[in-house]
């Protein structure tokens, strides 16, 4: 019978694997690298939820090795911890718990000890949301209402602006979540961020790069007004389709200056069935709030020109795999795999359903507004056309 041999890594090999994984890279591509099976990794890399750990070191006022050998060999020699002490430069209390937690006089190992004093820094140490509980509970209890962990940082700070016990930085979230040693905040958390994935990724890891169809007479994003693409002004949207499994879908709309969200129930996604309930629901909105809208190069907008003639839009398309262009829309896609996750039915929602979904996100507070919401940075734009 075969046994696997089991794969060590050396600490350079660790470091690397590291580097490569803040870049993005995945298992895969790093596992290559190292003519490994990608299961080798994920141990090192899941044990820290992929959080790289920080490089351990000694603290200064600690005991050296060779301090300790010091110590050896004098009690060896006989004499008292006072002398020892006084020897090293030392208090005797210092010498004295050194002895005693490390076997005492008659068994006491300066290498043997050393060791012991590095493994016990391998301890879990306390964090801010481990000792401030009431703090994690107002986190807790946003992370349940489906809010990021950088919204709820931006939040707090904005809430209570003078008060640094009442803030929390995102970064801590994320780490105390990931980093489960921490015990602040309940692992089931996890499953109402906007990745559900046990281990922290690189905010450079992969991007959609799908090329969709040619579009006829499409008019592309690099003639759009400077006024759209300063969001100088509000009335300018963002839009996509988002997909579910046995080909449903919705189509989603951003206004680009508010990030106010509008969702749209599509039974298919052939350009007439489209179109028509793209035309359908822009007529719920005023043309001040309605005067452009930016789109991929899917072919769902084949028929761009009929929903210009029946709204008085204008539709700009996106340039080939450049999904950035429409960066409010597909980040407001991923929040809304937090509600659909990928591989679920959408037909089931009704518009209504739908618009509740949309509330919910339009009354999450977005930093880039300085942690004010979108239906009020809408509600605002509605009354200066009203």
């Amino acid at each position: 019978m075969k046994y696997r041999t089991r794969t060590f890594y050396t600490d350079s090999q660790k470091a690397l694997m590291w580097e490569l994984w803040k870049e993005g890279a995945t298992l895969c591509q790093i596992a290559k690298l190292f003519d490994r099976a990608h299961g080798s990794l994920r141990g090192i890399l899941a044990a820290s939820g992929g959080i790289r750990p920080a490089e351990r070191h000694r603290a200064e006022v600690a005991l050296t090795l060779a301090e300790r050998e010091e110590v050896s060999r004098n009690v060896v020699a006989g004499r008292s911890i006072r002398t020892i002490a006084a020897l090293l430069g030392r208090a005797a209390s210092t010498v004295s718990r050194e002895i005693k937690r490390n076997g005492g006089q008659e068994c006491y190992r300066a290498s043997q000890a050393d060791q012991a004093a590095w493994d016990r820094g391998h301890r879990p140490k306390s964090c801010k949301l481990g000792e401030n509980r009431a703090l994690a509970r107002i986190v807790t209890e946003k992370l349940r209402m489906l809010w990021s962990p950088e919204q709820i940082a931006g939040w707090l700070k904005h809430t209570y602006p003078r008060d640094e016990t009442s803030r929390v930085s995102h970064e801590t979230i994320y780490r105390t979540l990931f980093i489960q040693a921490r015990g602040a905040l309940k692992k089931e958390l996890m499953q109402h961020l906007r990745r559900t994935r046990v281990m922290r990724r690189s905010r450079h890891h992969t991007q959609k790069t799908d090329i969709h169809g040619k579009i006829v007479d499409a008019v592309s994003i690099s003639e759009r007004p400077a006024a759209v693409e300063d969001r100088a002004v509000p009335g300018h949207w963002e839009g996509d389709l988002l997909f579910g499994s046995r080909n449903s879908q919705i189509a989603t709309l951003v206004e680009r200056q508010t990030r106010y969200v509008m969702l749209v129930k599509v039974a298919g996604k052939d350009t007439e069935t489209v179109v028509n309930a793209l035309i359908k629901h822009a007529r719920k909105l005023p043309q001040e709030l309605y005067k452009s809208l930016t789109w991929d190069r899917g072919k769902e907008m084949s028929a761009h020109k009929r929903f210009t003639l029946a709204t008085d839009i204008l539709v700009y398309f996106c340039d080939p795999r450049s999904p950035w262009q429409r960066g409010s829309n597909e980040n407001t896609n991923g929040l809304l795999r937090q509600y659909l996750p990928k591989g679920i039915d959408i037909s089931s929602y009704s518009q209504a359903k739908l618009n509740a979904m949309a509330r919910q996100l339009n009354e999450r507070p977005r930093k880039t507004l300085g942690f004010q919401t979108p239906a009020e940075m809408f509600s605002q734009s509605v009354a200066l056309t009203g």
